[in-house]
């Protein structure tokens, strides 16, 4: 099977206006999307929309803008057609979904990655799909024309309220590696007067994805959705001490563009 797990250590790096940085260790799961029915066979404590331990749920994911969403259509469909509408055509390749699952039943994904591959194997494009603790969520499709030295490199401007402690209008700078044995993700952040100000890294190592490993890592690191949320509302109080400039959600709709699933009356 294609289908992995990666044990990871996330450190976030702040270098202004002031400096602050954590890190923490996490599990991510790495699941070619064409496999699930044979995991949900192989796995007892793993299922595809119903309760488990832990559980791969559609609705976390892409669900395109519409005024009548086709909640049917599964993620793949919606994946297909996403990339169908930028100009790509998945064929017969393959899907590779980097994320969280929803572990007893609650889950929140900072951020998911796909890796999308053609026919023959090869990097057709990757889709980062960054969420809020608002529960939106915005893509950013890097294609294969923008790989350099076989990773998936793209500068863009951000224009989504991920953080009140940083501006609508900086740019995200993703630098990609195609996950394998080892795992080396990097976003960072620039202004835009082209100063790096925040670096973020993910760093990992390959484990199977077994019915053992499944257990051995939900009690090593417990309720990894619920951390990962109470840890960046932890943060984002720390950085309310230091001082930072804050921006409300409400204010600067017009740089919140091309969102999904956007908050009401936000």
């Amino acid at each position: 099977m294609n289908s992995s797990l990666y044990i990871c250590k996330v450190m976030h790096y702040r270098l202004a206006p002031k400096k602050h940085s954590f890190g923490y260790r996490v599990y991510l799961f790495y699941l070619d999307i064409e496999e699930l029915p044979q995991l949900v066979r192989k796995l007892s404590w793993l299922s595809v929309n119903r309760f488990n331990l832990f559980n791969f749920r559609d609705k976390d994911h892409l669900q395109l803008p519409k005024e009548q969403p086709d909640t049917s259509k599964n993620l793949q469909e919606q994946l297909r057609e996403y990339l169908h509408q930028n100009g790509l055509e998945l064929g017969k390749g393959r899907v590779m979904l980097l994320s969280n699952l929803a572990v007893l039943g609650y889950n929140f994904n900072p951020v998911s990655f796909y890796f999308c591959f053609d026919a023959q194997g090869s990097p057709l494009c990757a889709v980062a799909e960054i969420s809020n603790t608002f529960r939106e969520m915005k893509l950013f499709l890097i294609k294969k024309e923008e790989m350099e030295s076989g990773r998936f490199r793209q500068r863009i401007e951000k224009y989504f309220y991920v953080s009140p402690f940083i501006d609508l209008d900086t740019l995200f700078d993703f630098n990609l590696g195609i996950p394998n044995e080892k795992l080396d993700i990097r976003i960072d952040d620039y202004d835009q007067q082209g100063n790096r100000f925040f670096l973020s890294t993910l760093i990992g190592e390959r484990k199977p994805l077994t019915n053992g490993n499944l257990l051995r890592y939900f009690f090593s690191i417990p309720l990894i959705p619920i951390q990962v949320m109470g840890l960046i509302h932890w943060q984002a109080f720390l950085l309310w001490r230091k001082k930072f400039s804050f921006h409300r959600k409400s204010a600067n709709q017009n740089l919140q563009k091309d969102v999904y699933k956007p908050l009401k009356n936000s």
